[in-house]
């Protein structure tokens, strides 16, 4: 798989991204709400947070156990909230999150070429393994990421609006 480097890079640079992109945002906006049912910033802040153990544990499972199996992680779910009713201050996020990523990368950075195709179970996938985890764990970071540029830097008749 060519792009374990590229995912491995990603995951890295997003732990330094999220870092450096929260502390421009200024501290009044990070708790606006921009409409009915849209996150704030915190609030996605707080969730990228929140969902770290959960990957790091599938992580794990995934490189330890055969064919693990997964329930879905849906947030608002009384079982899997990654929103709760108290959003944790950035910094708190932003150690949750760094304390985490690191861990994650230490795990995968020593896997063998032969781990990352790994396989495990998920409801919501018709694949699940390492090497998909890993790449979805970048592209949940980047799709947070981009949101809350969006919510802090788009002018309101421009905001994306999304279902639901």
């Amino acid at each position: 798989m060519p792009d374990i480097p590229a995912i491995l890079s990603g995951l890295q640079s997003s732990q330094t991204i999220l870092d450096t992109f929260i502390l421009e945002i200024p501290r009044k906006i990070m708790t606006r709400v921009r409409g009915e049912g849209v996150w704030s910033i915190a609030e996605h802040l707080d969730h990228l947070a929140a969902v770290q153990p959960m990957l790091t544990e599938r992580f794990r499972r995934i490189i330890n156990e055969e064919n693990p199996e997964f329930v879905p992680f849906i947030p608002g779910d009384a079982e899997s909230s990654a929103k709760p009713a108290q959003i944790m201050p950035p910094e708190q996020a932003l150690t949750i999150f760094r304390f985490h990523r690191e861990e994650q990368l230490t795990l995968l950075e020593a896997q063998p070429a032969s781990a990352w195709t790994r396989e495990a179970t998920h409801p919501e996938y018709e694949q699940y393994g390492l090497h998909i985890l890993a790449r979805h764990a970048l592209m949940h970071d980047h799709w947070h990421l981009y949101r809350m540029e969006e919510l802090w830097l788009t002018r309101d008749e421009y905001l994306t609006v999304l279902p639901g």
